[in-house]
């Protein structure tokens, strides 16, 4: 397995090593901080959040997952915002996010910004997402038939950065990104029987519903047909995902960094 992995380490991050372990264990939330769950769905990420003692509030851009999200977690605070404008009354302790920031394609560095203005100087940014190379032979599969039925091109609805890309829009949007990884996680496909076909339904419902409706059958066999090579074996259809997972700290404000500059001495009041 193929695995890219810069780390440092400071006391925003108790962990030892974060590969493999719980989006949520690598966050460490503590009882009483205030914590956004961006892209918060349904709000399963909120729910391990609070269970852990701390206050989420998880936003999402659809109102339908909101209302589901309330319904499940009752007690518990969501509303609905777009990722890329959303403000908060008071600064955040910490933003999460899983398997969200790669649906959010209009301006990755509008979401990053307003992470940014939510959280408290030193305040933590840790997320997981699609990297460069996810489901790379599902999209292939699903441009190659679209190619052969005539069709245009498919609009993907994903943004799937490389480390590198992701770390330098961090970086620029006033964070310093302390662990990054970028790991390859075949992923067995539970969202429906029919392999790549059912994929395609679910999470390219976008494209999907631009076909023409008699078509759509014939398509999506196609797509089966064409990714199953590479990705269905004897036990089951796999997903080829590539993950990007990150925890950075929002950097200092530089009226702060000013201030310590001219009195040293503030560093131990």
């Amino acid at each position: 397995m193929n695995s890219w992995v810069v780390a440092t380490y400071d006391s925003a991050f108790g962990y030892v090593s974060a590969h493999g372990a719980p989006l949520v264990d690598l966050l460490d939330p503590q009882p009483g901080e205030k914590i956004i769950d961006l892209g918060c769905g349904t709000g399963a990420l909120s729910a391990e959040i609070a269970a852990r003692g701390a206050e989420p509030l998880g936003i999402d851009g659809s109102p339908a997952l909101i209302g589901q999200a309330r319904m499940l977690n009752a007690g518990l605070s969501f509303t609905v915002g777009d990722a890329g404008d959303f403000t908060v009354t008071e600064p955040f302790d910490a933003v999460a996010s899983n398997a969200a920031l790669h649906w959010m394609t209009r301006d990755p560095d509008a979401v990053i910004t307003r992470v940014h203005a939510a959280l408290r100087p030193g305040g933590r940014f840790v997320a997981e997402m699609g990297g460069a190379g996810n489901c790379a032979e599902l999209i292939a599969a699903m441009q190659t038939a679209w190619r052969e039925f005539g069709l245009a091109e498919p609009e993907l609805p994903w943004y799937f950065p490389s480390p590198a890309e992701y770390a330098t829009r961090l970086e620029d949007g006033g964070f310093t990104v302390r662990l990054l990884e970028y790991v390859e996680r075949p992923t067995r496909m539970t969202e429906g029987p029919n392999g790549a076909a059912d994929w395609v339904r679910v999470f390219a419902s976008g494209p999907l519903n631009a076909v023409p409706p008699q078509a759509v059958e014939s398509l999506l066999a196609r797509i089966n047909d064409l990714a199953a090579p590479a990705l269905r074996r004897e036990s089951g259809w796999m997903a080829d995902y590539v993950r990007l997972r990150f925890a950075a700290v929002r950097k200092p404000d530089s009226s702060a960094l000013t201030f310590d500059m001219r009195r040293p001495e503030s560093a131990h009041t």
